[in-house]
């Protein structure tokens, strides 16, 4: 969450970031913060309809907004939970407070979609809902965004991030350096200590499984 707000500039810091090969010092603040969608663990919706918070400046068509939802899984939440199907009109209240916890993860991903941005931040965005929202989420990330979006999770839950290409481990606030690699390499490391979370983790075979599968298909890719 830190590395996210320095990112952003919201903090002041000592090193530098890059942003497509440019010092995000040397972007216009609004500009790089408009482009970086984050969708934290409970996203703010604001009072209105559903089709002003997915596009409050009017800038896309309907057909356009209504693709977003259904990629991102809003419908197919519903459709499983028996739910009166939102529509663009449906109304939203002040914060959201008349949706889950998972719907306004799902609004927040749909909004990011509708926004075409190259990168997306998701900081510990499923750590709070149920498991069938977070794999709806989960396979709109693997399968619904385009090829060069580039999503950074923060996470604690090992789930989300078993899959990623690369993982970086941080403990008390620092980069560990040996520790910044594909998921399926760290666990082949001795004395990784993500390895070690892993170990100590109730599903940890099925975690190894999906590094593993993940790595396969990297290969088989290219």
């Amino acid at each position: 969450s830190t590395l996210t707000l320095a990112l952003l500039r919201c903090i002041v810091t000592e090193g530098t970031f890059y942003y497509d090969g440019i010092d995000t010092n040397k972007l216009n603040l609004e500009a790089l913060r408009s482009n970086i969608p984050i969708i934290p663990q409970t996203p703010e919706l604001i009072s209105g309809s559903l089709r002003k918070n997915l596009d409050p400046f009017e800038q896309h068509d309907d057909a356009s907004l209504n693709d977003a939802l259904s990629s991102a899984g809003l419908f197919s939440l519903q459709d499983e939970e028996g739910e009166a199907r939102l529509t663009l009109d449906s109304n939203v209240s002040a914060g959201g407070s008349n949706f889950s916890v998972g719907e306004k993860q799902i609004i927040a991903l749909a909004r990011a979609m509708v926004r075409g941005s190259k990168l997306l931040i998701l900081d510990e965005a499923t750590s709070a809902i149920d498991y069938k929202t977070d794999s709806l989420i989960q396979e709109t990330l693997r399968h619904k965004l385009p090829s060069d979006v580039t999503v950074i999770t923060v996470a604690h839950r090992l789930q989300a991030i078993m899959d990623a290409d690369k993982i970086m481990v941080l403990k008390e606030g620092h980069i560990i350096q040996v520790e910044f690699d594909h998921p399926k390499v760290l666990l082949q490391k001795k004395g990784s200590l993500f390895k070690a979370l892993v170990d100590e983790s109730g599903d940890r075979e099925q975690l190894y499984s999906m590094a593993a599968e993940k790595l396969a298909s990297s290969f088989r890719q290219s």
